[in-house]
């Protein structure tokens, strides 16, 4: 009887300890992803359709981006917590001013798809050929941004090309409507977006940055210090949950895009997938992240990248490896690596 009643206690001592743990606050995370909704964007919707970040404990709060030049500037800003942008506008921002308080706790591409872009019947072929002729991008683009970097290593004056600024929506339109002669950007939204307003492939011209010299990582996570030195179970939560739906889009991508059709029933699911594959394939699973996880990354291939940027834009001051990602906060490896097909 007393060993009955003994193991009743026992049992309802650990229903109490499972529903206080089950009944901590969840904290709020306030996310920016760096574009519209479009196909590689599809993973982190998948990741709050599928309850990733309540399982972590968050309450998160998802929305579209407007460049990855403006995530960073939110982040400071406060008005996010934490976001989804190139590295690249980062650095530029961290080697300019670096009392600012901003940190990558994680790179999901490996690879960069900076890239300018143009048509056939421009006739731009070579760096060279835009000497001369009008780029359409945003000012928080950071194909815009880093073009300093592309025209360094191809020896392509400044000053030798005009800029029209225009919308994220417009930018595109621009190019084939013949109103600018190139634009700049990530091919993955440039050449989809190009092709889904009826652009031949064939008639699509792409400088990509890489293939010039300009050696660059890309997307990562970005939060500042404080932010992620507060919320440290939070920081590692959102990573989690971000790489657990990014395997699952690459195991099931069509699963990630009925998530971002549900999230926008105006998105080209055709296109939209194309795109996410096109990011996964190209920028994503590179050899080294089959090889080795997502975010292990090379500090010596990293501080180069730094290097790059800095360089570009004429910033004299060291820029260490440390103060732009920091890989204190990423989940075991166990989770980060990229399943053999």
């Amino acid at each position: 009887m007393k060993r009955g009643v003994l193991a009743s206690v026992m049992a309802l001592g650990v229903s109490m300890a499972a529903a206080t743990a089950g009944a901590q606050t969840p904290t709020n995370v306030r996310f920016s992803l760096d574009w519209a909704f479009q196909g590689p964007q599809a993973p982190f919707l998948l990741a709050v359709e599928r309850g990733y970040f309540q399982a972590e404990g968050i309450n998160i709060t998802m929305d579209r981006g407007f460049g990855s030049g403006d995530v960073p500037l939110k982040i400071r800003a406060g008005t996010y917590d934490i976001g989804f942008a190139d590295i690249n506008p980062t650095i530029r921002l961290k080697a300019q001013e670096p009392a600012v308080d901003l940190v990558a706790v994680a790179i999901l591409y490996d690879a960069s798809p900076l890239a300018v872009m143009t048509l056939r019947r421009q006739n731009i072929t070579r760096p060279q050929d835009l000497v001369g002729k009008t780029l359409a991008a945003p000012e928080v683009d950071a194909g815009r941004q880093l073009f300093p970097a592309f025209a360094r290593a191809t020896g392509l004056a400044l000053d030798s090309v005009r800029w029209m600024n225009v919308t994220p929506q417009l930018r595109e339109t621009m190019l084939a409507q013949g109103q600018a002669n190139a634009i700049t950007g990530f091919t993955t939204s440039g050449i989809l977006s190009l092709r889904a307003a009826g652009v031949a492939d064939a008639d699509i011209v792409t400088l990509r940055y890489q293939d010039f010299g300009v050696a660059l990582l890309s997307s990562s996570i970005i939060t500042t210090r404080a932010w992620a030195n507060a919320n440290p179970r939070a920081t590692t939560g959102v990573l989690r949950a971000v790489f657990k739906a990014h395997l699952d889009a690459i195991a099931n991508p069509d699963a990630a895009i009925q998530a971002l059709v549900r999230r926008d029933p105006l998105v080209d699911p055709r296109i939209e997938r194309d795109r996410m594959m096109m990011s996964l394939n190209e920028l994503m699973l590179t050899p080294h992240v089959r090889a080795t996880g997502i975010s292990e990354v090379d500090p010596a291939r990293l501080q180069a990248a730094i290097d790059t940027v800095r360089t570009s834009f004429g910033i004299e001051r060291a820029v260490p490896a440390a103060e732009i990602y920091t890989p204190q906060f990423l989940p075991p490896l166990a989770e980060r690596a990229i399943p053999r097909s």
